[in-house]
């Protein structure tokens, strides 16, 4: 069969597609995926066949960081307005080739995955175009229920999202989409996205484990009571990929009392060297070590310090098991890789996806979080003080205990995909 896997995003929105595409892969499909300019090279380093799909991730780097400084300015209406601008020029400007690229790859494909978030609807009307069943995948519960808005009561939770899936139809975005659909030959849209994709009976596989959110399976039994289920759980999905720092973080771990860990993903921090300090002096002060993965933030020319090490990249799955303690900014796999290891969390949050997993994270009892602009030295050890208490770690043990192992949630994830598209059935 042919399978296209469409994602635009960072290193951690993409992984989950390749993780499944790699599975399908091996299993002898004929697998395509579009990503990201930034992020070909890291699939093609994968084994799989790849294009460019989208705009440039540099572009949303600017955005990130504007939405790090309206945080700390929230009053300043202005700059809102313009970030929504922003934010809306992001995604309807890839649209015109982004269709252009999903309508040649998924020429007789036999089911289109796509991420739920960004360009779902022009995925979900490709999908719609060849008669083909769609899949979409999250990373995080990302239809309207009462559980992800854990600071609302259930109820007020699941509306607050279903009036957000709704407005989400206006705008720029609604003309861009009903100018495709014109162009496609099919009928004006009518409802939000997520309603339609929903009553076409696609499948949404939830790509993190319902431990994470307890009471969501019994919010969602009328989809999951179907056959097949319609918004199946399968754990988080990652390729755990060694590296050649392996061997050398091992040996740096082995040679002293367990460090914490700090990792905060693609997006650089706005000050690599402000960072390294606080992080050397909080760490200083507990009297523990500190690993630090580097990833998309540049720590050369930045005096190091003999109690902190730092790495280029990082195998999670390797090197946490080891660590006291996790520090990360709460990016979905990031997250998920420390809840298996076991290990207490601080998630640093600067996007409200981020947050949403910070605050899951502190309801589960393993963990803290704080907006990383308003975090210091001292925040910084009060924090570290409160995850490092032992019934944290006992507690993120018992949790990683009841997590879904990588190997099984990346077989379960490809028979679901596999079964649906044999279906040949979408509605």
């Amino acid at each position: 069969m042919k399978f296209v896997l469409a994602s635009w995003g960072s290193r951690g929105d993409v992984e989950p597609y390749v993780t499944v595409g790699r599975e399908l892969d091996r299993r002898g499909h004929n697998v395509r995926m579009a990503v990201a300019p930034e992020m070909v090279d890291f699939v093609e380093s994968a084994g799989l066949a790849v294009v460019a799909y989208g705009p440039s991730m540099q572009t949303s780097f600017d955005v990130h960081r504007s939405w790090a400084r309206v945080f700390r300015n929230f009053w300043r209406i202005q700059d809102l307005r313009r970030l929504s601008r922003e934010l809306s020029d992001l995604v309807t400007q890839g649209w015109g080739d982004g269709t252009t690229t999903l309508l040649s790859l998924a020429d007789g494909a036999d089911l289109v995955l796509t991420s739920c978030v960004g360009f779902e609807h022009l995925a979900a009307n490709i999908a719609e175009y060849y008669d083909i069943p769609l899949a979409t995948l999250f990373t995080f519960p990302w239809r309207a229920n009462g559980q992800l808005l854990s600071f609302l009561p259930a109820p007020l939770g699941r509306s607050a999202m279903t009036v957000y899936e709704w407005l989400s139809r206006g705008g720029a975005a609604k003309k861009i989409e009903q100018a495709q659909r014109r162009e496609l030959g099919l009928p004006k849209a009518t409802g939000p996205w997520p309603w339609r994709i929903a009553k076409r009976g696609s499948l949404e596989i939830q790509a993190y484990d319902e431990v994470c959110y307890p009471g969501l399976a019994d919010e969602w039994a009328k989809w999951n009571g179907q056959r097949p289920p319609k918004r199946p759980f399968v754990g988080a999905l990652t390729m755990e990929l060694p590296t050649d720092t392996d061997e050398e973080i091992a040996s740096w771990i082995a040679a002293g009392t367990p460090p914490i860990c700090f990792g905060f993903g693609s997006i650089p921090v706005e000050s690599a060297a402000d960072t390294l300090a606080m992080i050397s002096s909080a760490c200083a002060q507990l009297g523990r070590r500190a690993l630090i993965c580097a990833a998309g933030t540049d720590f050369s020319g930045v005096s190091h310090f003999d109690h902190v090490k730092v790495v280029s990249v990082m195998n999670y799955a390797a090197a946490l098991p080891a660590c006291r303690a996790f520090v990360h900014h709460g990016g979905s796999g990031t997250t998920n890789a420390g809840l298996r290891a076991g290990v207490p969390a601080l998630v640093l949050w600067t996007m409200p996806d981020q947050g949403a997993w910070g605050e899951r994270v502190r309801r589960l009892k393993v963990g803290a979080r704080r907006r990383f602009s308003t975090t210091t030295q001292e925040s910084l050890v009060t924090d570290l003080r409160t995850i490092l208490d032992p019934q944290y770690l006992t507690r993120a043990r018992q949790l990683a205990a009841r997590m879904t192992k990588p190997a099984e949630s990346v077989a379960v994830a490809a028979d679901l995909v596999e079964n649906f598209a044999r279906l040949k059935r979408v509605g």
